[in-house]
Parts: C-alpha cells; structure tokens; sequence
C-alpha cells in the first residue's frame, strides 16, 4: 500500500506539472507611464493610452517564455512640475512608444489552468526589449518631431537613434478562471540604455550655432527657458539642460486576458 500510495502521489505530481505545458494568448489594456528629466518625481500626472498582445509559451506551472508587442503614449510638461526652477526651463515632449519584448516569468506558486486550489499566482518577470520612441512637442500649433533638430547640440548625423534595446522588467498576479481563460494583472517596466526618451539629457547648447545648422525652429526649441518671479536660473549655454547620469524609463500597467491552448498531458508509464 505504501508504494502504491507513493506512485499515485508522484503520478499527480507530475500530472499538474505537465498540465500547464503549452501556449497562451492574449491582449491587455491599461496605461504607460514616463519617468525621466521631464518627471523627476516619478509623479504618474500624465499617463498615456497603452495596449498590447502576448504570446506566453508555459515549460510547467512555475516558468514561462513571454513574447509581447506593445504600444504606448508618453508625455511630460516642466509646467507640470512642483520644482520651480523645473518650470523655469519650460521644456515638454509627448512620444508614442512601439515596444517588443522576451521575458522568462517565474511564477510564485503552482498555476494550473481549471484547478479550484490553484488557480491564482504572483509572479516575476525580466528579459530584453526593442523600443522605438519619436519625441516631438509644439510649436505655434504645429507638432514638431525633436530628434532631427538636434536640440543638444549635436551634429548632424550624430543625432540619438530613434530604436534602441533596453532590459524589460515586472511583474503581476495571474488568475486562472477555467481551463483555457486567465486575466492576467501587470506592471512592466524598461530600463533603457538611452537618456533621450525626452530629448532632454545634458546641458544647453549655443542657440547661434543650432540655428546655423538647423534653423530658427530647432534654436528655440532648444532653449524655451521663462522668467519666473523669485527665480535666478541661469539656463545659458553649457548650463545644466538634464541629468545625464540617469537615464529614462517607462511603464506599463495593465489588465490582460489570455487564453490557453495546452493539453494536459498524463506522465508515460513504462509497461515491464
């Protein structure tokens, strides 16, 4: 009876294992959020339309491959800021955001698809990602793109490029309603290798020398600097524009619901 008891109880453990073996996908929707020289609060004042699909292949019930393609807006004001000296600058950018991304998922607790005991987890996810931004912002009602204006001084053909790679990170809580549909809760942020996010990173550049090689646009856009009672900033050339040493990031979060195509699978039990 002992040995009997042992076999089924491994037979069952393997079962739950294997049962959440397969592929998963889905949608989500929620919200993305920038964090920069823009928003040096991490203040979530100005969040953006996001949205997004995941393809999530499941090894067993703790750990899973994610593939997902997502979008997102972003925006930041210095006029939305509580540093008056950040007002003063007088800077903003809006930016869509197109993002694809590899995370491994390691999940808390044991999830099986159906099951009335384990059907929820949370979970941890990291892995790479390949984003392309555009920073543009307005200027007398026109939508003007930053990236080619240089507005940091850069030479032409130097400019930051507008696709770069990141390392994309989060996690969240799974919730397993049936067998084959699940509502996903997350929180997914990147860690870029780029400061530009914002078209904002280190100090400001000769306005005379920006609007002889890029013209008058890209002069004024580099510097909208105002004047603001009690405030002495002094936003001359090679002043401080942003903080360099600390690159931008952006956040996803979202409610997504998937669905399972996997089959449960019964362990192979060798006939002797």
């Amino acid at each position: 009876m002992k040995q009997i008891f042992l076999f089924l109880s491994l037979s069952l453990t393997i079962h739950f294992v294997q049962a959440q073996e397969g592929w998963e996908s889905g949608g989500w929707i929620g919200t993305s959020n920038y964090f920069g020289d823009l928003n040096t609060n991490f203040a979530f004042k100005d969040p953006g339309i996001a949205a997004g699909v995941v393809f999530r292949y499941n090894f067993n019930n703790r750990v899973a491959l994610k593939f997902a393609g997502n979008y997102g807006q972003i925006a930041a004001d210095d006029a939305d800021s509580d540093n008056i000296f950040e007002r003063a600058r007088n800077l903003n950018f809006q930016s869509e955001i197109f993002d694809g991304s590899a995370q491994v998922e390691f999940n808390f607790l044991p999830l099986v698809h159906g099951s009335y005991t384990e059907f929820f987890t949370p979970y941890l996810s990291g892995g790479l990602v390949v984003y392309n931004f555009n920073p543009k912002t307005e200027l007398d009602g026109r939508l003007i793109e930053l990236r080619p204006l240089g507005t940091e001084g850069q030479f032409r053909g130097e400019e930051y490029f507008g696709t770069q790679i990141g390392v994309a990170y989060g996690g969240g809580i799974k919730f397993s309603m049936n067998y084959v549909w699940s509502i996903n809760v997350h929180v997914d942020a990147r860690w870029l290798f780029s400061d530009y996010l914002d078209d904002v990173s280190t100090v400001f550049a000769d306005p005379d020398d920006i609007a002889n090689l890029r013209g008058e646009d890209a002069a004024i856009l580099s510097n909208r600097a105002i004047d603001l009672p009690g405030v002495e900033a002094n936003f001359a050339p090679g002043t401080q524009r942003g903080d360099q040493f600390n690159n931008d990031t952006y956040v996803f979060i979202g409610v997504g619901l998937m669905y399972y195509f996997g089959d449960l699978k019964c362990p192979n039990i060798s006939k002797k």
